[in-house]
C-alpha cells in the first residue's frame, strides 16, 4: 500500500532528537540523511528497520498536524515507545491501553511530537501468554 511518508518539521535537530529516541523501542532507526545537493539545501533524513520509510524534513511545522501509527511487535514496545516518546518531549495523547472500539486487539498509545503531530505505537496482536 504506502512505501514511504513523511512530514514537515519546524527544527530538524529537535525532532530528529525525538524520532530518535520515540522510535528505537519499535526498532526504528534513522538510516539515511539525504545529500543537502539534491534537497535545496534542506536537511531531509529517512527513518526504518530495513530501508527508509518516514523521512521527515526542515521547512516548518506540518500544517494542519497529522497522525501516523507505527506498528509494534508486541504490547510491551507499545509501552516502550511510550515511556521512551515521553522522556524524547513528547505529550501525552493516550496512555498505552487496548482500544477495542478499533477491534478485540488493537493496543496502542499516542503521543504528540514536539510539531503537536499525534504519533502511534500500535500492537493488533493478542496478549502475549506469560
Amino acid at each position: 500500500m504506502i512505501d514511504h511518508t513523511g512530514l514537515s518539521v519546524s527544527d530538524f535537530a529537535k525532532a530528529r532528537a525525538f524520532y530518535d529516541r520515540a522510535l528505537a523501542p519499535l526498532g526504528i532507526t534513522y538510516l539515511f540523511t539525504v545529500p543537502p545537493e539534491h534537497t535545496g539545501g534542506e536537511q531531509v533524513g529517512g527513518y526504518g528497520r530495513d530501508r527508509p520509510q518516514f523521512w521527515i524534513n526542515e521547512g516548518g511545522a506540518q500544517t494542519p498536524p497529522v497522525h501516523f501509527a507505527f506498528s509494534a511487535n508486541t504490547r510491551a514496545d507499545v509501552d516502550a515507545f511510550n515511556t521512551a516518546a515521553l522522556a524524547a518531549g513528547g505529550t501525552d495523547n493516550g496512555a498505552p491501553g487496548l482500544r477495542p472500539h478499533y477491534h478485540e486487539h488493537y493496543y496502542g498509545a499516542f503521543v504528540l511530537d514536539p510539531d503537536g503531530n499525534n504519533i502511534e505505537a500500535v500492537c493488533h496482536a493478542p496478549e502475549a501468554a506469560t
